[in-house]
């Protein structure tokens, strides 16, 4: 790994380590004094989400630029110029490790032996991208991910602030979810499948070596059953919603509707792919 890269992993880890203790407890305070008001776990778990939507959107719309601009990833997504991505995967590094570090400080609350696993999985999986700089246009590509983020993010904002389930804006963060979450991680699917089997049997794959191959094929087949998974439950759910809110049933019967369509926070995760 090169010095630019363990600078920006460094970098990334202190940044959203002051972000989330420093810089989103005075934000929050400005955005809904309400926030003052929540108890400490809650408090602790604000902060971690609106970390991670920061670091969301940075990622995400960094990837897109990728996809649309970085002609020498597109042009060979095994072995091209990796410098964007690398940087980029880098800032996710950080990210994760800085993330591991507040579940260790509270395990009690907020630990989770699924995320542990999924954070070193995804550390293994991105050390090949920042020491060897393979396979970049797919790496950026599983980022694309964290723009759906921010929507699961918001709708445990609405929850902590106790908005009713039956609220517009709650309603329309669901649908939105659920629009974004399909868009880039069920829709992308075959477009990203075909990108897989198109190096398959090329110069270019047989270089990577069996455990890169196998380290990125088992992975994404993992992720993409998490996802199809995911992508079910919020789509019944938002079904619901919608059918519910048009069909003019009774209010009791709207509100479970509504409730079940926005109930996918223990579904989808929050952190990155």
């Amino acid at each position: 790994m090169e010095t630019r890269e363990l600078t920006v992993v460094a970098a990334s880890f202190v940044g959203f380590q002051l972000l989330f203790s420093v810089a989103s407890p005075r934000l929050s305070y400005i955005i809904t004094p309400a926030y003052k008001a929540l108890p400490t776990t809650k408090l602790t778990e604000w902060n971690s989400r609106l970390v991670s939507t920061v670091h969301a959107l940075i990622v995400g719309l960094f990837c897109l630029y990728i996809l649309w601009f970085d002609d020498a990833v597109n042009a060979n997504p095994v072995w091209g110029d990796p410098s964007l991505v690398k940087l980029n995967v880098a800032i996710t590094c950080g990210y994760l490790l800085y993330d591991l570090v507040l579940l260790a400080c509270n395990w009690s609350t907020m630990g989770d032996s699924f995320f542990v696993c999924h954070h070193l999985a995804a550390l293994y999986a991105y050390g090949y991208v920042l020491t060897r700089g393979v396979l970049p246009y797919f790496a950026n590509f599983r980022l694309i991910s964290e723009l759906s983020t921010p929507f699961v993010n918001q709708r445990w904002f609405f929850e902590a602030l106790k908005y009713p389930r039956s609220h517009r804006l709650v309603v329309i963060n669901g649908v939105a979810m659920a629009v974004v979450f399909f868009l880039v991680r069920t829709a992308v699917m075959p477009s990203y499948w075909g990108s897989v089997f198109a190096t398959f049997g090329t110069a270019d794959f047989e270089r990577l070596g069996l455990a890169a191959q196998v380290a990125w094929i088992s992975s994404c087949i993992a992720l993409d059953i998490l996802n199809v998974i995911w992508m079910y439950k919020i789509a019944r759910g938002c079904y619901k919603v919608l059918t519910g809110r048009a069909g003019a049933r009774k209010a009791p019967a709207k509100e479970s509707a509504e409730k079940g369509c926005l109930s996918d926070e223990k579904h989808a995760n929050n952190h990155t792919d």
